[in-house]
């Protein structure tokens, strides 16, 4: 296979070094260009064409954001975010992931080291490489209908990687506030999920929150998985709570999905619904399998609405999967589930 062509564009020629060196030591992919501000950036796309471009956003010139908005509108290019974990960067990064980029990883600095973010680079390059990134329309979103539900005691967990992020507003934003208790793993390095769970939580009719060691999960809850740290669902007589702790990376992740569907299949058996979204790899099958054993209901996100069609492709093909919706259906089928159960 061709190696996976990239460009980088960094208004700092230490970052723009660093992750050329990590990146051409990969056998599968290349640096085919460099550029300190989005004008050579623009003129560099055209002639050579990458694969898949690094993204700053603090540049000269013209911002990452005003960049991306452009690009993504004229000449969309699987993109990732090269961001300094501060809280202005992990917002603007969000916006970024609306606007269409399809990972976020972190700038390297003094917390991060150019060794701690290489495996995390690297695997972002791969799952952007192969996005599927869509034209941007530039017109105002229509309201989301909110689904009601009658309360029910159950639990809803949701696995996504590449893409996930809009994915998950998508699901979310139409759950009602009396929605069962969920617990969801995005992939995503750490501080960048406590700006995502914030987010979320302006969003949705749920409260959503960056889980924490012991918190419950219950009815009209959210809680998100902190970047770094595997969440298990726990369950003592009739409560649910969540256990965030270290451990291996499954299938280079942590959190990883593998982790909550086996507990969930463990903790909650038949009275929980499985959720896979977009995302690049293997990593959710594994545990879905176990749902569905213990009388779970699982759902895929169709292979037409991924960014990438990965761990919904091999949890469908690993017959773990009850049902495959479009992501604007998905909302509406786990209420009907819950309704049923």
């Amino acid at each position: 296979m061709n190696p996976i062509r990239v460009i980088i564009v960094d208004d700092s020629a230490v970052v723009r070094r660093s992750l050329k060196q990590i990146i051409d030591a990969e056998p599968d992919m290349e640096v085919v260009g460099t550029a300190p501000d989005p004008y050579q950036a623009r003129d560099k796309l055209v002639k050579l064409k990458p694969d898949v471009i690094t993204l700053d956003i603090e540049m000269p010139k013209m911002d990452g954001i005003t960049f991306l908005g452009k690009l993504m509108h004229y000449m969309p290019i699987p993109t990732i975010i090269v961001s300094s974990v501060t809280k202005r960067g992990c917002e603007v990064s969000l916006h970024a992931l609306e606007l269409g980029a399809v990972e976020v990883v972190p700038k390297p600095s003094e917390a991060y080291s150019i060794e701690s973010i290489e495996t995390v680079l690297i695997q972002a390059i791969r799952s952007a490489s192969r996005a599927t990134v869509r034209k941007i329309a530039r017109s105002k979103a229509l309201p989301r209908e909110i689904i009601q539900i009658r309360t029910t005691n159950k639990i809803l967990a949701i696995g996504a990687s590449t893409g996930g992020t809009e994915a998950l507003k998508e699901v979310l934003t139409r759950l009602p506030a009396n929605c069962p208790g969920t617990v969801v793993v995005q992939h995503m390095p750490p501080g960048f999920t406590t700006a995502f769970s914030q987010r979320l939580n302006e969003l949705c009719a749920m409260e959503v929150k960056e889980a924490e060691n012991g918190d419950l999960v219950q009815n009209g809850i959210c809680l998100i998985a902190p970047g770094d740290y595997h969440m298990l669902l726990k369950r003592v007589g009739a409560k649910y709570f969540v256990q965030i702790k270290k451990g291996p990376r499954i299938w280079h992740q942590r959190p990883a999905v593998d982790i909550l569907f086996k507990t969930v299949a463990s903790s909650a058996g038949r009275n929980a619904v499985g959720v896979i979204l977009t995302g690049m790899g293997k990593d959710g099958a594994a545990g879905m399998e176990l749902m569905k054993k213990s009388g779970a209901i699982n759902i895929a996100q169709s292979e037409k609405t991924c960014v990438v069609f990965g761990m919904p492709k091999v949890a469908i093909e690993s017959g773990v999967v009850n049902h495959i919706e479009d992501i604007d259906k998905i909302p509406r089928k786990i209420l009907e589930i819950l309704e049923k159960a």
